[in-house]
């Protein structure tokens, strides 16, 4: 038993346990997050409190987090005060929890250098928060005080004032340059293995060699100058060969584009993500796959978070609602047109596409008015998946019912999300969580196919 464990059986923290301080932006990602910090003390400061009951209302994750969060705290407490320490999870051999308040305010007596109000500003709700931080600091001058923040400014802010300062980690990808991509390349193959392949589709992968074999992935195979690409599947253990293959009028251009369409069309895969920069056909792809396979589904919804410009709601927007979200959906509907023009010399196909939308086969709508809903037997395209995080994501997969498949696209380096960063968000962490899964296939396309102008653009500035 640890000296920590015994002094908690008492009663007594020891002086080597850290108290965290969490500030709003770390229990909107993650309202358990304060359950995270094992045998160390958590300390929410009082203005959280009031920020998160300024957010509990409404349709949006945040205030969905927000609520749990409210709950929680008030499950946990049950009869207790809040001011005072609270056993998390009910159980002595854990830290413990409060809600903290600057002390310093109350009584009037500060100097200027402990006072970050004084130092940045009075009014901002985050300087009221490191007061809290400045203020258990002094309470407890032999341990550590650290705020966690997915603020990278207040974080600053905190070291400025000497305060420890972290980013919350739970759930964070540690390793982008090791993240899954889907995909091997696999050199001096044996040539029976690549004539196999080609005469009967499939071929044994056991000699291979395979760097991903516990897990469904593609792969670019060579012979000399012979090549072939094939998906491998976790639950056969068979090579597959892929064809490239056109998909409601869009061709693949290349062969990561192939094993996309692949994946899509694999009706044993229920859950794919696809991660590329702008420019790579993503969201194409996938919409195009969707239309391919529209009568093996009721319905193809295809959705993306909406991110508020100039951090103001779409409410500030005028019009009627659906002139508010148009602008938001403009790059859907441009994807949409793109394949309608592949028939250009087809007006009853480019008709029947009309149709799809009108009599909704097709619904293209923000996430935030299908949450609740449960998607059975429905194709679910979510673009910019990499504005989710971690539990928007879970939320979204758990609403699949019978016969649904589920799409993330999205670019992890190219994130609008405040508090969000290629390492946190839901994309990232669906594709390093999943990998294993047997109903899951991810692919990664790096080759840009929009214009020679555009892969300038990516590749040089």
């Amino acid at each position: 038993m640890s000296k920590a464990s015994k002094l908690h059986k008492k009663g007594q923290p020891d002086k080597q346990q850290k108290i965290f301080v969490l500030d709003t932006s770390v229990l909107l990602y993650d309202h358990n997050a304060f359950t995270h910090f094992q045998e160390h003390d958590v300390a929410i400061p009082i203005q959280v409190l009031e920020e998160l009951d300024n957010m509990k209302s409404g349709n949006e994750t945040r205030n969905a987090e927000a609520r749990g969060f409210i709950r929680l705290m008030d499950r946990l407490s049950a009869s207790r005060l809040m001011n005072e320490w609270v056993p998390l999870n009910g159980s002595s051999k854990t830290g413990r929890f409060k809600v903290v308040m600057d002390r310093a305010s109350v009584s009037g007596n500060r100097s200027l250098e402990q006072d970050a109000e004084a130092v940045f500003g009075s009014g901002k709700i985050d300087h009221k928060i490191l007061n809290a931080a400045l203020s258990l600091k002094r309470e407890f001058p032999k341990r550590r005080i650290v705020l966690v923040s997915k603020d990278i400014c207040l974080r600053l802010k905190a070291k400025a004032l000497d305060i420890f300062a972290e980013d919350y980690e739970t759930g964070k990808v540690k390793n982008l340059d090791e993240l899954y991509t889907g995909k091997e390349l696999l050199t001096r193959v044996p040539e029976e293995v690549m004539i196999t392949l080609k005469e009967k589709g499939e071929a044994e992968a056991g000699d291979l060699n395979l760097a991903n074999a516990d897990a469904n992935h593609f792969c670019v195979l060579k012979s000399g100058r012979k090549s072939a690409m094939a998906w491998y599947g976790l639950q056969t253990g068979l090579l597959q060969r892929v064809k490239p293959r056109p998909v409601f009028g869009i061709a693949p251009r290349n062969d990561e584009q192939s094993f996309a369409v692949h994946a899509l069309l694999n009706p044993d895969i229920k859950l794919v993500t696809i991660q590329g920069k702008a420019g790579t056909g993503k969201t194409l792809i996938a919409l195009a796959s969707a239309l391919e396979q529209r009568k093996d589904f009721r319905q193809i919804y295809v959705t993306r978070p909406i991110i508020a410009m100039g951090n103001k709601d779409i409410g500030f927007l005028p019009g009627d609602i659906k002139s508010k979200i148009d602008p938001y959906m403009a790059p859907i509907w441009d994807n949409l047109k793109f394949i309608k023009d592949q028939y250009a010399d087809d007006s009853k196909m480019q008709a029947r596409i009309d149709e799809f939308v009108s009599s909704e086969k097709i619904v293209i709508t923000p996430l935030a008015y299908i949450r609740g809903r449960t998607l059975t037997k429905i194709f679910f395209i979510v673009d910019e998946a990499q504005n989710l995080t971690p539990h928007e994501v879970k939320t979204i997969i758990s609403r699949a019912g019978e016969d649904t498949k589920i799409i993330f696209t999205g670019d992890i380096y190219q994130i609008d999300t405040p508090y969000l960063d290629a390492e946190s968000n839901g994309l990232s962490y669906l594709i390093q969580n999943a990998k294993h899964h047997p109903l899951y296939a991810h692919i990664t396309l790096d080759k840009g196919e929009r214009s020679a102008l555009a892969n300038l653009a990516n590749d040089l500035l």
